[in-house]
C-alpha cells in the first residue's frame, strides 16, 4: 500500500518541483517516482552507502535520503540533482513521506485493531490495554454498516469503500470478504436513525451511479463503547440476512426495523413447522390461490380496511367481501378481525422463513 501512497503525494508534487524525485525500497527498486517510466529500475549501491552515512548520500547525479533515520534499510527517498537545493527538496520530501506514511500506519494498525474486536479476534480483557496503546477512544459512539457488493465484476469493494471515506480518522473501512466492507462510522450521541440509513442510501446510489454495481447494505444499532461493535457487526449480518428474507425489495435494511422479523427469524424450524400446523389446522395455506393471496397482501397493506383494499384492486367491495368469506371458510380465519388478520400475517412471514430454510 505504501507503493500507491507515495505515488498519490509525488504525482502531486511533480508540478511543483522541477527535478525527478522517487522512493527506492528495501530492496534498491524504484517502487515511485515523478517519470513512471523510472518506477522498477534498480538503484545499486545506495543502500551500502547509506548505511555507512548519517542520513544522506550523493552519488550518480542524485541526492539520497533515508525516509527515517531510525529505519534505514525501509525507504528512501531520492531527487535528481547533487546541490544544496536536492538537499534541500530530498528532506522536506522525506519529512512530507515519512509523516503521512506514520498517519497511514496509525489509521492501518487501527483499522486491524477493529477489525479483530468485530470478527471476535480479540479477547475482552485486551481491548482496552490495545485501545490505550493505539490512543483509541473507547466510549465514543459508533455504528457498523456491512456493504455486500451484488454480481461479480472487476471492482475491489475495499478500495471503493476507502475512496468514499478517504483519510477519515473517525471513520474505518473493513474488509471481511470478497465481496463484503464493513463501514465503521464515528455518530454524534444525538443520532437519528434516519440519518444513518440516509449514509447507506449515499453509500448505494454512489456505487450504483460510479461503478453500475448494486449492493445490500445492513445497519446494526448504535453502540457507546468500542468492545460492542462486534455485537453491532453482528446485529448488520442479522438485518441482511432477515431482509432477504422478508424485506425482499429493499436494499438497505437497519437492525432496528426488522420488527417480528427478528423474532422468527431466530425461531427453531420445527417450532415454525408446529406453529403453521396449529393455524391452518382447518385447511393448510397452499390450499390459497395465486389470486387469493395478492388480495391478502392487498388488505394487509391497506391496513384492513375493505373500502380501500377494493378500491386499490379494482374491484368491487361485495367481490372484496366474497373473497374474505373464501378465506375465512378454508381456513378458520376471518381477517376482518384484528386477532386473525395477526395470526394471518405471522404465518404468512412464517411460512416464508421456512421456504427460505427449503423447509417443506
Amino acid at each position: 500500500m505504501s507503493n500507491r501512497l507515495f505515488q498519490g503525494i509525488i504525482y502531486q508534487m511533480k508540478d511543483a518541483v522541477d527535478r525527478v524525485i522517487g522512493v527506492i525500497d528495501d530492496s534498491g527498486i524504484v517502487i515511485s517516482c515523478s517519470e513512471l517510466g523510472r518506477i522498477g529500475e534498480a538503484r545499486q549501491g545506495v543502500r551500502e552507502e547509506l548505511t555507512y552515512a548519517s542520513d544522506v548520500v550523493v552519488m550518480g547525479g542524485y541526492t539520497y535520503r533515508s525516509l527515517n533515520t531510525a529505519t534505514k534499510n525501509e525507504y528512501i527517498v531520492f531527487v535528481e540533482g547533487e546541490d544544496k537545493v536536492a538537499d534541500k527538496l530530498s528532506m522536506i520530501l522525506s519529512i512530507s513521506l515519512l509523516n503521512i506514511k506514520n498517519l497511514y500506519d496509525d489509521k492501518h494498525d487501527k483499522s486491524s485493531f477493529i477489525k479483530n474486536i468485530i470478527l471476535d479476534n480479540i479477547l475482552p480483557s485486551d481491548i482496552y490495554a490495545k485501545s490505550k496503546e493505539l490512543h483509541f477512544a473507547t466510549d465514543v459512539s459508533r455504528v457498523v454498516f456491512l456493504i455486500k457488493f451484488n454480481g461479480k465484476n472487476d471492482i475491489i469493494p475495499y478500495d471503493v469503500m476507502q475512496n468514499m471515506f478517504p483519510g477519515k480518522n473517525k471513520d474505518y473501512v473493513i474488509n471481511v470478504g470478497e465481496r463484503d466492507s464493513v463501514l465503521v462510522k464515528e455518530v454524534k450521541t444525538n443520532y437519528d436513525m434516519k440519518e444513518m440509513e440516509e449514509v447507506a442510501r449515499n453509500i448505494s446510489d454512489t456505487i450504483s451511479s460510479e461503478f453500475y454495481t448494486k449492493v445490500s447494505i445492513g445497519i446494526g444499532t448504535v453502540v457507546n463503547n468500542i468492545k460492542d461493535l462486534a455485537r453491532s457487526y453482528k446485529e448488520a449480518q442479522v438485518a441482511l440476512e432477515v431482509g432477504k428474507v422478508f424485506d425482499t425489495e429493499k436494499d438497505i435494511i437497519s437492525y432496528d426495523n426488522l420488527g417480528i422479523g427478528r423474532l422468527i427469524y431466530q425461531l427453531p424450524t420445527t417450532l415454525c413447522e408446529m406453529f403453521l400446523q396449529e393455524v391452518f389446522k382447518k385447511g393448510p395455506l397452499e390450499s390459497l390461490d395465486k389470486e387469493t393471496l395478492m388480495t391478502i397482501q392487498a388488505f394487509f397493506e391497506n391496513n384492513l380496511n375493505v373500502s380501500e383494499t377494493s378500491r386499490k384492486l379494482f374491484v368491487h367491495r361485495n367481490t372484496l367481501v366474497y373473497r374474505l368469506e373464501k378465506i375465512r371458510k378454508l381456513t378458520g380465519l376471518d381477517l376482518r378481525e384484528f386477532e386473525h388478520a395477526i395470526t394471518f400475517k405471522v404465518a404468512l412471514m412464517v411460512k416464508k422463513y421456512l421456504s427460505s430454510k427449503s423447509v417443506k
